[in-house]
Parts: structure tokens; sequence; C-alpha cells
């Protein structure tokens, strides 16, 4: 139930590749999921039914997406067929047998989970993985083998209508990345505190011999670390971290940077992708290979061959001179670490940031302040009126025509536009050659990025 999501139609993938037979329902089938699900074989029903539960099922999976007064999910419980959540599914069936090798925390969860399953394969581990983005190496995102390891990319979001604690919490964590806690999930998580204990549950729940790989530069994860009964393992920036990055380079083609473990010269290392955070990134992935016995030079082989994730600072093409970049970014903190990273990738060039609020934190007002300092990398800021939410007071939702009022007090130059052809019209008309514009958005935005650069005239396919 809810087969269309990212996770659950993955899930669906993963279940018929290991020969079970599936079906499904959902009340959005559309693009790439409905084409994927029809490339596997695995029928969809439209719309949510009790005629779906015909013929009766062995196993019902329920998507979060679902709600309780859902009338299959009604019928579900009137017919006491047996049911479970999909984190429940994805470690019963994938994760049990396996060295569980989960990545947490509120950012950087999606590139950090396609590094480490993209390096293992990379030196010829072969993991199976469920990550939320997808990973170029693989085309896809999820994979199925024989090998020891599963790559979990470890959601806080609940699980379902009947289990509201963290996703990541089903996940039998044998080595855990936590890159970051701060708030959001405002629909689900009332405050930061909130947050805090669920990441606390997680640390709660790693096993005496297990490992947690922590980013000391993040002040709530030392504190959520202080009752971790395994071995805490802490990377950062800082002198007092078992793992250190340092002398970090940045240009459009990758980020160069040194790191340290216990004070002492571990290696150099490339990658891909711009930036700070991240350096931080692969510096948790190094961490985690060599508690796992992995050769330095392979894992720094890998890293370099490293392609890149889908949606994460991903240069969509190149026309009429302008660069165009699609980026997931949409929480403030995420915004200003992905706009600085391209600010430092991109010297000398124009940057233009395209901000679509989308999520249900992003459009309440929650934000609305943080948002006004988190663009201060880019050169130009337009910013498009999202769709409202329909369950909250005016009052209580994020205003893109404030936030572009705050940007210009700040000396930012800032739009605000009702539309998506709106944008498009304005930077057919404003944007030159030499010019960085990154769409930062976590849906599809209308297509934006494909239709800038077809109105551009004609696209280069270009890549990091």
């Amino acid at each position: 139930m809810g087969i269309c999501g990212t996770g659950v139609g993955a899930l669906a993938g993963m279940l018929k590749s290991a020969g079970f037979y599936v079906t499904g329902s959902d009340q959005q089938i559309y693009p790439p999921m409905s084409d994927f699900l029809a490339d596997q074989g695995i029928a969809v029903q439209s719309g949510y039914s009790p005629d779906n539960l015909e013929p009766r099922p062995d196993l019902v999976v329920v998507g979060n997406v679902i709600r309780r007064e859902n009338p299959e999910a009604l019928a579900l419980a009137e017919r006491a067929i047996p049911y479970v959540s999909f984190p429940q599914a994805l470690s019963h069936f994938f994760i049990r047998d396996k060295v569980s090798l989960v990545v947490a925390g509120t950012h950087g969860k999606t590139t950090t989970s396609s590094l480490l399953a993209s390096l293992l394969r990379e030196i010829g581990a072969e993991p199976s993985f469920m990550i939320g983005g997808l990973v170029q190496a693989f085309g896809r995102n999820f994979n199925v083998t024989d090998g020891k390891y599963f790559v979990a990319e470890g959601d806080e979001y609940d699980t379902a209508f009947f289990d509201k604690g963290p996703k990541f919490l089903h996940y039998r964590s044998r080595i855990a990345i936590l890159t970051s806690i701060e708030f959001d999930h405002a629909d689900i998580y009332a405050d930061i505190e909130a947050i805090k204990v669920s990441f606390a549950k997680l640390v709660a729940n790693m096993p005496l011999d297990g490992f947690l790989v922590a980013c000391w530069d993040d002040p709530i994860v030392r504190e959520v670390c202080r009752e971790a009964k395994c071995t805490v393992v802490s990377y950062g920036s800082s002198d007092d971290c078992d793992w250190q990055v340092t002398d970090l380079s940045v240009s459009p083609s990758f980020t160069s940077f040194q790191v340290n473990r216990n004070g002492v010269s571990f290696g150099s290392y490339e990658n891909v992708l711009p930036g700070r955070h991240n350096a931080l990134n692969a510096l948790a992935v190094i961490a985690v290979l060599d508690i796992l016995g992995f050769a330095r030079e392979d894992v720094a082989l890998g890293l370099r061959k490293f392609q890149g994730v889908r949606r994460r600072q991903e240069v969509r093409g190149v026309a009429r001179g302008v660069t165009v970049i699609d980026d997931f970014a949409h929480h403030p903190t995420a915004v200003r670490e992905t706009l600085a990273a391209l600010a430092a990738a991109y010297v000398g060039h124009r940057l233009v940031a395209v901000f679509e609020p989308r999520t249900n934190s992003s459009r309440r007002k929650v934000f609305q302040e943080a948002y006004a300092s988190a663009f201060d990398a880019a050169t130009e800021v337009l910013v498009r009126e999202p769709a409202p939410l329909t369950n909250i007071p005016v009052e209580e939702q994020f205003s893109s025509r404030q936030l572009v009022e705050n940007l210009a007090s700040r000396g930012l130059r800032a739009g605000y536009f009702s539309t998506t052809e709106e944008v498009l019209s304005y930077l057919d008309g404003s944007a030159r050659e030499g010019d960085v514009v990154v769409i930062m958005s976590n849906g599809g935005f209308d297509n934006i990025h494909q239709r800038l650069l077809d109105l551009l005239g004609g696209t280069t396919a270009a890549s990091k």
C-alpha cells in the first residue's frame, strides 16, 4: 500500500527479485516509479479500495503515506490480514542476516549512504542497500546481493500510522553514522527535544560491540552520544576528533582534502562532490571502511571514482554558457552548505539560487527567519510561491514574499515568483554566460531543470 513511494516501490522491486509475487496500490501513479513497477511486472491498482485485497494476500506492507482511516487499511484490519510497515519488511526480508550499516542524521544521509555503498562495491564487497536517492554507480536506489553488508539510509521520519517511532529503529545497526541533528519534520516533531529523543533511541539500541561514527562538529550529536554503550568514533574538523579533515581545496571538478586519524596523517583524498560538508560525509565513510578492515589505498581510489548521486549538486547540463545544477536542499542548513560549496567551487561566477519551499517543514513559518541568512553565498535568489498547507492556519505558514523582503534587507538581489513559468521567463531574459543556476527543491519542480536548458537553446551534457 503506497507502492509508488520511492522507498516502498524499491522494496516492491526487491521482494519481486527475491521471488515473491507482488502487487500494490497507490493514489498517485506516475513516472518514473510507475514505469519502474511496470518493468518489474508488478501490477498496481489506482486508488485505495477493499477490492485491492482480493485475492487475499499473505502479507501487506503498509507505507507511511497510508492513514488509519484509509478504506484499504480499514479492510485490512477487518479481515485480519497480516501486515507490517515498510521498515519492518525491509529489516525482516533483507537486513536481518547482514552486517547492517546505517546512515542517520538530519543532513547528508543520501549522499553518505551512496558513498558507502559505492565504495563497498568498488573494493569488491558487493553490498545490498536501500537509499533515498538514485546512486549513479548502480542506476537505482536499491540493490540485493549475497554480500555480507547492507547499507540503509536511516530516516528519522515516522514508520507508519500504527508505529510513530522513527524508521531507523528497525534497521538492526551494527555500525551507524550520525551526521547531524537539527530540528526538522515539523509535521511530526514538536521541537528539537523531540528530535533528540528519537536519536537517543538509536544510540541506545546500538549493540555493545557496535560502532557509532559521529560528527563531532555538531554539539547535539556530541550530547546524544554521551549515553552510548558502544564504541563511539568521532569525526569532524576539530583537533579533538578521532578522524579529522584538513587542507580542504574545492574546484568545479573535485574537492581534495587531507585526513588525520588520532592526530596522525592518514592520507590524501579526492571527491567529485564540492564543499566542506561533503568532505565530512566522505570522512565518515572512510572511518567506517577502516573499522571494517579495508585498505586505505583501495578506499582512496574508490572515492576518486565515485560518480555522485542524482539530485545532490548534480550538473544537469550547460546551455548558452549557463550551468544548471539540481539539488535536493530544502532545510536552511542544507541550503546554506550547498550554496557555500558551490560558491567555493565556482569562484568568479554569478550563483543564482532558485528555491521551491515544498516540504511540510519548509512551508511552515518555523524556518522563516532561518532562511533569511541561508542564501548569503548566492548572487541572486529566486523564490517560488509554494502550494499552501491546508491543514494549518495561514498565520503559521511560510511566506515566500517575506523571505524575498528579508533577503533584500540583507543586500541580496531577490525576486518573488508565483509560478514556475514566471521563473523560467525571468531566467531566459537574465541568465548570461558563466552563470551557475542551482535549483533547490525536494520535488520535481515542474521539470524546471530540463525546461530551462531547452529554453536557453539546447543542452550540452555535463557532469562533475
